[in-house]
């Protein structure tokens, strides 16, 4: 699926639809920094009544969230330097507890995610337009 916006709340729509097709626990979200993969994020979380205000995971690399349909965590792989850390975080734990996971900068460490079921969000940014897809 693909979506083309130009404001945040244009994000609403999008995060419903994914709310309602997505078929894996896992969220893998792809963008240049300042692309609007935490804006996305933040839009997705109040789509399920998190309790939490929704921050970038930058430095805490996981942010956990309560919502109506359970815990959500938020990873930012960004600072993460070799596979090791995510080994150290309990990152595989995360991702096997069947709750919601969304990473930023998945892309990092492809090998994370051999095996593992998930969806690409992805959002490009030109010319103050975000194509996203959805796959």
């Amino acid at each position: 699926m693909t979506w083309s916006i130009t404001t945040l709340e244009e994000w609403n729509p999008i995060a419903k639809w994914i709310l309602e097709n997505k078929k894996h626990a896992v969220i893998q979200l792809k963008g240049e920094m300042g692309a609007g993969k935490t804006s996305f994020t933040a839009v997705l979380l109040q789509k399920m009544n998190a309790k939490d205000e929704v921050s970038s995971p930058t430095y805490a690399i996981v942010n956990e969230y309560d919502t109506e349909r359970g815990s959500v965590y938020h990873f930012d792989l960004y600072r993460l330097k070799d596979i090791s850390e995510l080994e150290a975080l309990g990152f595989y734990e995360y991702l096997d507890s069947g709750n919601l996971c969304i990473i930023e900068w998945a892309e990092l460490f492809p090998e994370a995610f051999e095996g593992t079921d998930y969806h690409t969000l992805e959002i490009v940014e030109i010319n103050g337009k975000r194509n996203i897809s959805f796959s």
